[in-house]
């Protein structure tokens, strides 16, 4: 699997296909944050951007080799773990970026009230909570469960928006708990949000790479 990631990774800096979503999520947090903004609602901000870019991740990563070329990576390592190898790679290449966001806005931002570890821990597991539920929307509507192209990206784009705003949904619950520490003196960490959303991505990758398989 080392390998499979490494391979992935090259490919996926060599293309330039990141270069857009990337992008994107960095205009969205530099034109919608300001330096000294209340620590909390900038955190929840930054972070909900990150589902729609992992989505997208998801999908460049799982559509950017030829389809001569993975045909030979599924031949090589097993078509469930190529599939499985690419959707881990996005995923963790928008983990890095959401931690670094949150960190550099966590250090800029009003903490008043709020601890910076506080603060920080807090945006961390929003962030991954928001990340892994982006990696789902983003595996369940792309190939091999959706291969056209164009309902692909109409199911991505309404997967990541009922992730936000869908009562029940991980990421949705994440937000609100930041939302909620605002306007409370203790900030809930939301644990059973990163739970649920790690089954949700784990479900995910699973019901994916074995559909990979069948369809090698």
């Amino acid at each position: 699997m080392t390998a499979l990631l490494r391979y992935q990774t090259a490919l996926l800096l060599r293309s330039q296909r990141w270069l857009a979503p990337f992008l994107l999520y960095a205009a969205f947090v530099g034109v919608g944050l300001r330096p000294g903004e209340p620590v909390l609602g900038a955190l929840g901000y930054a972070v909900t951007g990150l589902v729609p870019v992992a989505a997208w991740a998801v999908r460049v990563c799982l559509g950017q080799e030829p389809a001569a070329a993975r045909t030979v990576t599924a031949a090589a390592a097993g078509p469930a773990r190529a599939h499985l190898a690419g959707i881990l790679t996005a995923t963790g290449a928008v983990l890095l970026v959401g931690t670094v966001t949150v960190l550099a806005v966590t250090a800029v931002s009003d903490r008043r009230g709020v601890a910076a570890l506080t603060a920080g821990s807090a945006g961390l597991l929003a962030a991954t909570v928001c990340v892994l539920t982006g990696a789902a929307v983003g595996t369940l509507t792309t190939r091999p469960l959706i291969p056209s192209r164009g309902w692909s990206l109409a199911t991505l784009l309404l997967g990541s928006l009922l992730a936000l705003v869908t009562t029940g949904s991980p990421a949705h619950a994440a937000l609100t708990a930041l939302t909620t520490g605002a306007r409370t003196p203790t900030l809930p960490l939301p644990w059973t949000a990163l739970a649920a959303a790690l089954l949700l991505a784990s479900a995910s990758a699973t019901l994916a790479s074995r559909a990979a398989g069948r369809h090698a």
